[in-house]
C-alpha cells in the first residue's frame, strides 16, 4: 500500500471542499449535506464543521444507506446489510450536496440519486468526492473533488478516516500488488 493522502492532505482537501461549496451557492440556508454510509457520512460531518466554523452557519445533515438502491449486490455476492437513513429536513427545494469517498465507477452515485429522490425533489444536487479516480462507467461528474488520482482499473483506493479507521489517509494498492 501506498499513501496518497496524509492526515493534513485530508484535513486540507476537506477545507478546500467546504470552502467550494460556499463559494458555488452562498444561500447557505438553501444547502444540505447528504453523506453517502459508510465514509461518505463521516466527511460530510467534517465539511458541515468547516462551513459552521468558517461561516457561522448550520448546514443541515443528513446520512443515506443505499444497499438495496444497488444493481450490483448479486453480482459480487454482497449480503445486503441495511444500515439507518437519516434525513431530519425536508429536500425539496433544496441545494444537496451528495458527499462519498471515492468516486470511480459512479455507480454508488446513481445508487444514491435514487434514494435520494425517494425522499422529495432537491433543487439541485450536487457531488462531493474526497477522490475521484476515474473509470467512470456512468455519465457522472463530481462537482467538488479533494484529489484526483489517475489509477489503473484493478487498482484498489482505500480512504481511511479517523472515525471509522483511526487514522486520516488515503492508500492504494497496484494492480497485481505492486505498490
Amino acid at each position: 500500500m501506498a499513501t496518497l493522502l496524509g492526515t493534513d492532505d485530508v484535513r486540507r482537501a476537506i477545507a478546500r471542499i467546504a470552502h467550494e461549496i460556499v463559494e458555488r451557492d452562498r444561500d447557505l440556508p438553501g444547502i444540505a449535506l447528504i453523506g453517502i454510509r459508510s465514509r461518505g457520512d463521516v466527511l460530510a460531518a467534517r465539511l458541515r464543521d468547516a462551513i459552521r466554523a468558517n461561516e457561522g452557519v448550520e448546514v443541515p445533515l443528513g446520512l443515506l444507506d443505499i444497499t438495496l438502491y444497488r444493481d450490483d449486490l448479486t453480482r459480487i455476492g454482497y449480503t445486503a446489510q441495511v444500515k439507518e437513513t437519516r434525513i431530519p429536513f425536508s429536500v425539496d427545494g433544496r441545494t444537496v450536496v451528495l458527499v462519498d469517498d471515492v468516486l470511480f465507477t459512479g455507480r454508488t452515485v446513481r445508487a444514491a440519486l435514487d434514494a435520494l429522490t425517494d425522499y422529495g425533489r432537491p433543487r439541485a444536487i450536487r457531488l462531493a468526492v474526497l477522490v475521484d479516480r476515474g473509470h467512470r462507467e456512468l455519465p457522472i461528474r463530481a462537482d467538488f473533488v479533494g484529489k484526483n488520482v489517475p489509477t489503473a482499473l484493478g487498482d484498489d483506493v482505500r480512504v481511511r478516516l479517523a472515525e471509522a479507521d483511526g487514522l486520516d489517509c488515503v492508500e492504494i494498492s497496484k494492480a497485481g500488488g505492486a505498490a
